[in-house]
């Protein structure tokens, strides 16, 4: 009976690892500029962290009506990020913060 327990509980803990794995997979989702301007910088961070975390593109930038894929591989079991974008200086357009469940996102577009 202790031996089919053991079986039991070993199955279990693997089945709620696998779960929990699952969830901390990579965010990836295709980021498209739908704007007339060139965008500068692109952050994200979890809903509730009151700071951005780096620049996503580095020393990237997206040029209008270009996609690039994006990767958030932070380790996070979160789904729900704020972004913020910034356009090239001399752009008409303001920077722009946006909140989106990347979880279930594909493919976001800026727009203007």
């Amino acid at each position: 009976m202790m031996k089919k327990l053991n079986t039991i509980l070993t199955a279990v803990a693997a089945l709620l690892c696998a779960s929990a794995a699952a969830h901390a997979d990579d965010l990836t989702f295709t980021l498209k500029n739908g704007t007339n301007s060139v965008l500068t910088r692109f952050y994200t961070s979890p809903v509730g962290v009151n700071e951005w975390e780096d620049d996503v593109f580095g020393e990237q930038v997206l040029e209008p009506g270009e996609s690039i894929e994006i990767t958030i591989a932070d380790g996070r079991t979160v789904c729900r990020y704020d972004m913020r974008f910034e356009f090239e200086e001399g752009s008409d357009l303001d920077t722009t913060e946006d909140r989106q469940d990347l979880c279930k996102l594909g493919s976001y577009t800026i727009h203007e």
